[in-house]
């Protein structure tokens, strides 16, 4: 490679640096594990079964790939033996970083696993994801999360009281959707776990916890034909945004757990009251934004009393 930086070292195997650590990873049959930000740690657990000891490699996640990337991930689909993939759309962000097009280059005899993009919104059911339409890409500010009172309150209506059935509602349709993707998808779920959520099974509305996380791989393992020994590593494996969980949505669920009422962002405590404040002030600088949002979710604001 021409450059060679933080990432190109991190993603060294993957770009074939030869004084990376794990080179002799590229000789023999590999297993790749493909996705969003969920993929990496899905790596991790499942490369715990001593079968796949020094046969998972890993690349950047499917948001981070770009169109110098693809030979590199060619060399390595030329010989692997298994694709674990979460579902990615043919053509996604204009490059051949789909799991269909990814499975055709794969060798003969070659299997692809598939597995769910994991949102729940049961324990976090304000939370949403907006995307600005002019950038997608660009995110509010102290957290890359919406909040449906925030949205709410620049938008300038009243919240009246939110019912125990409707924090239900949201848990069961949010477990229902990912069920629906599961069976439309994939060849392995997880939302089963979601009828009887843990406190701690969503840092956010789209980062598992490490139960679920363990558990799918666990699954994972079983799909791929290796010892399902997967473990919690003893650290929290998508946690640099932790969000808060409230005491009525715990109720609601009934999880008895103690509520959080503040944010973790990469280890440092920040008040739910300062991105409430920050993110209104942005809303009403990015107007457009709020409308996007208003409308996307006007079925769960609709549902939680922001009307």
């Amino acid at each position: 490679m021409s450059t060679i930086d933080g990432r190109t070292r991190h993603y060294g195997t993957f770009y074939g640096l030869p004084d990376d650590p794990e080179a002799d990873l590229a000789s023999g049959p590999v297993v790749l594990v493909h996705g969003n930000c969920q993929a990496e740690a899905m790596r991790q657990l499942i490369a715990q079964s001593p079968e796949l000891h020094g046969r998972t490699i890993r690349i950047p996640p499917v948001f981070e790939l770009t169109a110098d990337d693809l030979p590199h991930l060619e060399r390595l689909l030329a010989r692997c033996d298994v694709l674990v993939s979460q579902p990615v759309r043919d053509g996604y962000r204009d490059l051949t970083l789909g799991t269909r097009e990814l499975a055709g280059l794969l060798p003969a005899g070659a299997r692809v696993v598939r597995w769910p993009v994991l949102r729940f919104a049961g324990l976090h059911p304000w939370q949403v994801i907006v995307r600005d339409p002019r950038d997608p890409g660009r995110n509010p500010p102290v957290v890359p999360y919406h909040d449906l009172r925030t949205l709410a309150a620049a938008a300038g209506r009243v919240a009246g009281p939110t019912a125990d059935g409707a924090f239900r509602a949201v848990a069961d349709a949010s477990r229902a959707e990912l069920a629906r993707r599961e069976d439309r998808d994939c060849d392995v779920s997880i939302s089963d776990l979601f009828a009887a959520p843990r406190a701690g099974d969503m840092l956010t509305v789209n980062h598992p916890g490490n139960r679920i996380l363990v558990e799918l791989a666990r699954r994972l393992q079983e799909a791929i034909g290796v010892a399902p020994v997967a473990a919690d590593p003893g650290r929290v494996l998508l946690g640099e945004v932790v969000a808060p969980v409230e005491a009525p949505v715990l109720a609601a669920l009934g999880i008895d757990a103690d509520p959080v009422d503040h944010w973790t962002v990469r280890g440092e405590r920040v008040g739910a009251d300062t991105v409430h404040a920050a993110q209104q002030r942005w809303y009403l600088d990015n107007p457009w934004v709020l409308d996007a949002g208003m409308q996307r979710h006007a079925d769960t604001l609709a549902l939680l009393g922001l009307t």
